[in-house]
């Protein structure tokens, strides 16, 4: 397949955006050359945020696109038929970005996290393991696996906060806090697995391939769950001198205010009707301003929403969106040409360069057997903790963590060293462990 010349300006662009976010530590570097609060220092600190790369050559691609087709062709009804706008309006869906910064946002609330540490205590307690040990067992095993049930952007939101508060200090070294993250963001691209509606990449092909819950768990729920433990316990094994010793409970300051059942109560009414109507954005968004306005209410019971946090999320999502749909052209000829084996590996690899979701979807608009369609989705939630972009709720662990890292935030080498043993492992047992459910 022949590119056009705008399928080849964003193929290269969307080269630059992720050379750039391997840069985005250099850039962060340079900023802290220039006096604090400088023009110079603001810019370099914003092209140092790897939430921003995506946007800012989305941002270019747009311009080029503008250039090159006019800002909007109208017919003689005054419809849009071509240029710039017709491209965002009516070519792609930005309703999963919008999703993420909606549920990003409430599942990064006092009542929402006080309830997730709740349920992880509780089982942390049951688990033969000394207390700090267990409690880290417990978060990287409960935590992902809650991504099938509440979403996994929402997941990651909550287990990352929880790593902040409770492992992500000074006393930790770095190889674990990249082991861990690592860990995580593998663990939450294959903890949405069983279900058919939380892992963006089964939820672009779910109902197309019909795919319900039964077979999602058979298939490839419970070889991630499998996965997850595995991989939990051998971290932990690992890094069990740093894990040793009882759990420190964090402390409140003294005006801290515990949020009382019913306000957590409506707070997951608030997070069931979102993911309800995760495909209607007009409906979710809606839905979002009412849950602003009970968070306002009981204002004394609440943290400050992480608004400027969940924004850059969905400005990072919608650059992807904007250049990944330029890039059906290389994509799918590599996915219909491949047997099954390489194409689970070769899923797993893309992955790491292009969303796991963007994937999936470009596999769904072609004819693929049922062992293709099961290799495709495999291995890109297989890979989808090897690198920020290869899962849509990645941009989100890492924007809640990379404080924990230094300066110069998340090294894109350090966090795929610390993702490629769980990827390894799980990439093994989806393809040993047998199917269970017929299609």
């Amino acid at each position: 397949m022949n590119p056009t010349n705008l399928q080849l300006v964003g193929t290269i662009l969307f080269a630059m955006a992720i050379l750039h976010t391997f840069l985005v530590s250099k850039i962060q570097h340079l900023a802290h050359k220039y006096p604090e609060g400088s023009m110079m220092e603001n810019l370099l600190h914003f092209l140092g945020e790897v939430e921003a790369v995506f946007g800012i050559w989305s941002a270019i691609f747009l311009a080029y696109y503008t250039a090159t087709q006019g800002l909007m062709v109208l017919d003689e009804h005054h419809k849009v038929i071509g240029g710039a706008l017709k491209y965002l309006e009516q070519d792609l869906n930005f309703t999963e970005p919008a999703f993420v910064f909606v549920i990003m946002c409430m599942a990064g609330t006092r009542p929402i996290i006080l309830f997730a540490e709740k349920i992880i205590l509780t089982i942390a307690k049951v688990i033969p393991l000394p207390g700090k040990m267990a409690f880290y067992v417990a978060t990287m095993v409960v935590g992902p696996i809650l991504g099938s049930f509440i979403t996994e952007p929402a997941a990651m939101t909550v287990t990352a906060l929880i790593l902040l508060d409770y492992f992500y200090s000074n006393k930790m070294s770095d190889k674990f806090k990249y082991a861990t993250l690592g860990l995580l963001f593998v663990s939450i691209s294959v903890g949405g697995t069983l279900t058919h509606f939380a892992a963006p990449p089964v939820l672009m092909v779910a109902s197309k391939w019909h795919w319900g819950m039964g077979f999602m768990m058979g298939n490839f729920g419970y070889k991630a769950v499998v996965s997850i433990l595995i991989s939990t316990l051998i971290i932990a094994f690992m890094f069990r001198k740093e894990l040793e010793g009882k759990l420190e409970i964090k402390q409140k300051h003294d005006n801290w205010m515990v949020p009382t059942w019913w306000m957590t109560l409506i707070h997951l009414i608030f997070m069931a009707l979102v993911v309800y109507t995760a495909h209607h954005m007009v409906f979710f968004l809606g839905l979002f301003l009412f849950f602003l306005g009970f968070t306002s209410v009981t204002r004394e019971y609440q943290d400050e929403i992480k608004l400027k946090e969940s924004l850059l999320v969905g400005f990072f999502l919608g650059g992807l969106v904007v250049l990944g749909g330029q890039q059906a052209w290389w994509l799918q000829p590599i996915l219909t040409q491949l047997s099954d084996l390489t194409l689970f590996i070769g899923a797993a690899g893309l992955t790491a360069i292009t969303d796991n979701a963007a994937l999936t979807y470009l596999g769904s608009l072609v004819e693929l057997s049922d062992g293709a369609k099961h290799s495709l989705v495999a291995g890109a939630v297989a890979g989808g903790g090897l690198t920020v972009i290869a899962n849509a709720p990645n941009p989100a662990g890492f924007g809640i963590l990379k404080g924990s890292f230094g300066k110069d935030g998340i090294s894109p080498l350090g966090l795929l060293m610390g993702a490629i043993g769980p990827t390894i492992l799980v990439m093994i047992l989806m393809e040993l462990l047998p199917n269970l459910v017929a299609h």
